[in-house]
């Protein structure tokens, strides 16, 4: 910590790393800033207001003045860039996934447990206004039992990322979609805590010439996955990064009392549909109960005393950013562990790992190894 007791933190990686908040949070400022290239450079230090710039993480990390480390680096290299922060004494936030295979995330759980170190994944899904409006209704007990969950992510059109603009692959090309799950199981797991127990995942690719030779050797473009939770909870998720596809990150939470459906990129506001005892007829005539609907005026939380007053501004993800910046500073001013800890942040990312086994095995169901088995 700095004299005035605020934790200094050091950014790396330029891009969605420039769209955070510390500088603006009362108990940390940015230290420092690492990007490869100088432009990155000066646009993360015209961000933050910072006059140290690093050429790399190995050199940002020598700094002793660095406190944390955010790191917005490629997802590729995430585990092994967490290892190199926490074992040089750093705490970490880490853009998603916490790695990229079993073995990633067991050594990142290792090296988190070795130093006593914070570790927090910057999952979006996790602190979307519509998450945290679920979040309550769920605590509350609104849902009654939760029966399903059915999430997607769409983003077509992620081939105009595969390679940069000298025509060189870059770490998106080919990437499988369920090694880039948490955006999905987080809005299970995140609002209610349980674990993905096991999974069967169907794959579907075209033998497009935009996947061969990717590092991956992955053939799907798109992924859709029946998970089942510890709790016996049934959650669909798909995953899409090819097709006529409506760009979404939403989620239904399905209740026997209650339901819960985000804002759809159709147009349509978040829902609320509640049991009712009414009897009425579907258009064959057959009886059916007549629940309730009615539109959700979204709770812009950003704007309420949940944040410190210089974060209550509208952030990137559905309001995502400032909250994941209170949370992880937060966390480290009050010595608690974060809300997405180490362990939750293994909880989000592994079901995606072993849901991509399971589609190159023809859909063959696997169990999902727990945080503790690892």
């Amino acid at each position: 910590m700095d004299v005035n007791g605020r934790i200094r933190v050091g950014v790396v990686g330029a891009g969605f790393g420039a769209s955070f908040y510390f500088h603006l949070h009362p108990n940390s400022r940015v230290e420092a800033v690492a990007a490869t290239l100088p432009q990155e450079r000066a646009r993360l230090q015209t961000t933050y207001g910072c006059e140290k710039a690093y050429r790399s993480l190995t050199e940002l990390l020598k700094d002793p003045c660095v406190d944390a480390v955010a790191l917005f680096t490629p997802a590729p290299l995430h585990a092994q860039h967490s290892v190199e922060a926490l074992q040089a004494g750093k705490h970490v936030l880490c853009a998603v996934p916490v790695g990229l295979s079993i073995r990633e995330c067991a050594m990142v759980k290792k090296a988190v447990q070795q130093t006593g170190l914070t570790y927090m994944m910057a999952e979006t899904s996790a602190y979307r206004q519509d998450t945290i409006s679920v979040k309550e209704f769920y605590r509350g007990g609104q849902f009654g039992n939760l029966i399903a969950a059915e999430a997607e992510y769409h983003h077509p059109g992620l081939e105009d990322y595969f390679f940069d603009a000298a025509g060189k692959p870059t770490w998106r090309h080919g990437l499988p979609p369920m090694l880039y799950a948490t955006h999905c199981t987080a809005f299970l797991s995140g609002v209610t805590g349980e674990q993905l127990a096991s999974v069967s995942c169907i794959g579907w690719g075209d033998d497009s010439e935009l996947l061969k030779g990717n590092p991956y050797g992955n053939s799907f473009w798109n992924q859709t996955a029946l998970f089942k939770s510890e709790l016996g909870t049934a959650f669909k998720v798909n995953i899409s990064w090819r097709g006529a596809l409506l760009p979404t990150e939403r989620c239904e939470w399905h209740g026997d009392k209650m339901s819960f459906y985000s804002k759809d990129p159709r147009g349509l506001d978040a829902v609320i549909v509640k049991k009712a005892e009414a009897i009425g007829t579907d258009d064959a005539g057959f009886l059916i109960h007549q629940p309730t609907a009615e539109r959700y005026e979204q709770v812009l939380w950003w704007h309420t005393d949940m944040l410190p007053e210089p974060l209550r501004v509208d952030s990137g993800h559905y309001g995502a950013h400032t909250f994941i910046t209170h949370e992880f500073v937060d966390s480290l001013i009050s010595g608690r562990a974060p809300e997405v800890d180490i362990a939750a942040s293994i909880a989000y990312t592994l079901p995606g790992i072993v849901a991509h086994e399971s589609a190159l095995k023809n859909g063959e169901q696997l169990s999902v190894p727990t945080f503790e088995s690892l």
